[in-house]
């Protein structure tokens, strides 16, 4: 009788979360400051047609003059607290899951399960992560504020406990005024749309280009798989973005919230700022997400390699 196919050796599973932590903070450390321009562009021109910030060049130069070098890292703290939540989370489920559902020979699940596994880590991944996401969004948006109107909060542990002790504990999943008006909602949203795209996209590209015989699985490959799959992302997720802002900067006007429900903010975009607007800050949400992509994999895949190598086929 033929032997039954053995399946490749694997990382425990909290390696697999310590792991995919460690990649998105790493990455984090790099990209903050297009993160910092993004959200700010998002959030420029607010109600109106006219923009704060004309272009990413000019936020860059604007927050540079205005707050100094250590501006552009304003939210660092929250952004890594986001990927040691949120990051963990859903990279760890993703390959908990992948693992699972490959065949016994190792053979990958294909597209459709792929994109249904990375929702899924995406939106439990979000729901832990959501607190330091509103932290985060606050913390980068306080600096285009009037001194008067600024939070100031000093770190992130500082504007989780101000926001605990002075809007309430469901503020940081924003359901305290209804759930529709929910930041947990729009990012789960967001969080299942990017998380279907990315994930999917990176393992599919990356299948792709090995199938074609010119790659080899090293950091080229990497590299080429998480350009193509932060593009695919970037696209595909903006106007959730975009959303998921707006909401978890939202105040309240006259006792009520800014805005009534995700529709509610894309259909004030679309109104007041133009269609395209839904699109606004692409420039460095690519920058942010493409370089965030390649270096998330790219460290997710040499620690995986090092840990196989010393302590697995050892």
């Amino acid at each position: 009788m033929a032997a039954e196919p053995v399946k490749p050796k694997t990382s425990p599973k909290s390696i697999k979360f310590l792991f995919g932590g460690l990649a998105g903070m790493g990455a984090t450390v790099f990209v903050q400051p297009l993160d910092l321009v993004k959200n700010r562009m998002q959030l420029s021109g607010q109600g109106s047609k006219a923009r704060e910030y004309k272009t990413s060049l000019h936020a860059v130069a604007s927050i540079l003059r205005n707050e100094g070098f250590r501006g552009i890292y304003t939210g660092l703290s929250a952004g890594l607290l986001r990927q040691a939540t949120y990051t963990t989370t859903r990279l760890g489920i993703y390959t908990v899951l992948f693992e699972r559902l490959s065949k016994a020979d190792g053979t990958p699940p294909n597209f459709f399960i792929k994109a249904l596994i990375g929702m899924t880590a995406g939106a439990i991944g979000a729901f832990v992560g959501t607190p330091a996401e509103v932290a985060l969004i606050r913390m980068t948006a306080d600096g285009r504020l009037p001194s008067d109107q600024r939070r100031g909060y000093t770190n992130v542990f500082n504007a989780l406990i101000r926001i605990t002790r002075e809007e309430g504990v469901t503020t940081l999943w924003r359901v305290r005024h209804c759930l529709t008006s929910s930041g947990c909602i729009p990012t789960m949203a967001r969080a299942v749309v990017v998380n279907a795209a990315q994930l999917a996209s990176y393992s599919q590209s990356k299948q792709a280009l090995l199938d074609t015989g010119y790659f080899r699985d090293d950091i080229l490959c990497h590299f080429c798989a998480s350009m193509i799959s932060g593009l695919v992302t970037t696209a595909a997720s903006m106007p959730v973005d975009i959303v998921k802002t707006r909401i978890q900067n939202m105040k309240m006007i006259d006792g009520k919230p800014e805005y009534k429900n995700g529709l509610d903010v894309l259909v004030k975009v679309v109104g007041r700022e133009g269609f395209f607007s839904l699109w606004k800050g692409f420039t460095p949400y690519y920058a942010r997400l493409g370089p965030h992509t390649v270096l998330t994999f790219i460290f997710l895949e040499q620690m995986n390699k090092f840990y196989k190598i010393y302590f697995l086929d050892s």
